[in-house]
């Protein structure tokens, strides 16, 4: 199964998610050098795709130091506009990011984007709603169709909330001059969020590519007191833990790429031991019932959206 890395950890000392260990005070210089060796660990490992975006704070800079450093035309680059990092790497923070589909906003975080040319492979409109109309939004999509055309891009979306089924559904239907415009889909989906499974069939159909996020969850599928109601989740994941002899991350990356083979698998590793024991994922397979029995766990979006709000940036 092909994992990528994605640098949302790497670039912004906060993100949200749950933590499991208590968090260390480091100056920018240390937080940057980590990054780096986490990029240059995953390559070691075999890793060829790297997801970033401007709002990631310093991630978009520090993966192109890195490239800079190889000479491999098989490492692909993927990343996004929409957003703009705000926080300043101020934990206390009341604002860490602003969202804007605009047409100036597109022209402004591309001139930072193209750099990642010829590694470029799949350009991306962070976090695409119905609210922002950006799917409508004429200019933006003729601006991204030259992109399309004159850098042989892919052209994607990333989508976040309980309707990323409208959105996708949407953005299947768009075309300009006739060809359509979107090849790529970074979507939100893991045991507790399956509503991608409604859809996927029809992405792979029209030889769309599929990028899947958050398959932990953002934490929430280890253990943690503030969960009692996924006790018997934990459970069943721990127990698939133990027989397979990995860790909980690798069970749940390794039930998003049986269920949706052909995906690409984002791992969110902030070091390099998460991230090898991420990799794990390749060394068993889960059996079909046990398939079965985790897919039972999959609760309503809404619910599933409602509480991901509740976590904080950490």
């Amino acid at each position: 199964m092909q994992l990528g890395l994605g640098t949302a950890a790497l670039g912004r000392p906060q993100y949200i998610n749950l933590r499991q260990e208590a968090p260390k005070k480091q100056n920018l210089e240390i937080f940057k050098a980590q990054g780096f060796s986490v990029l240059e660990e995953a390559y070691k490992l075999g890793i060829r795709y790297f997801d970033t975006a401007p709002g990631y704070g310093l991630a978009e800079q520090l993966v192109l130091e890195w490239l800079r450093t190889k000479n491999d035309p098989s490492i692909q680059i993927a990343t996004k506009w929409g957003y703009t990092y705000v926080a300043n790497f101020n934990a206390n923070a009341a604002v860490h990011e602003i969202k804007e589909h605009s047409l100036e906003k597109l022209k402004e975080q591309w001139q930072v984007s193209k750099a990642f040319i010829p590694h470029l492979r799949v350009y991306q409109i962070h976090s695409a709603t119905l609210e922002t109309g950006i799917l409508d939004n004429e200019a933006v999509l003729d601006q991204l169709a030259l992109l399309k055309e004159e850098y042989k891009l892919e052209i994607g979306i990333t989508t976040t909330g309980a309707n990323q089924l409208e959105v996708i559904k949407k953005a299947l239907d768009v075309t300009i001059g006739g060809v359509p415009l979107f090849d790529a889909f970074q979507v939100t989906y893991n045991m507790l969020d399956q509503s991608l499974g409604e859809i996927s069939r029809e992405v792979v159909q029209q030889e769309k590519k599929i990028i899947i996020k958050e398959a932990l969850a953002n934490g929430r599928l280890f253990r943690n007191k503030a969960y009692r109601h996924y006790k018997d989740l934990y459970h069943e994941l721990e127990g698939l833990a133990n027989k397979y002899m990995v860790g909980v991350d690798a069970i749940a990356l390794r039930f998003c790429g049986q269920k949706l083979p052909s995906s690409i698998l984002l791992s969110g590793a902030s070091n390099s031991v998460q991230l090898k024991e991420n990799l794990r994922l390749n060394t068993f397979r889960l059996t079909e019932k046990e398939i079965q029995e985790l897919a039972a766990f999959k609760i309503d979006p809404i619910t599933y959206w409602e509480e991901r709000k509740q976590l904080k940036w950490n």
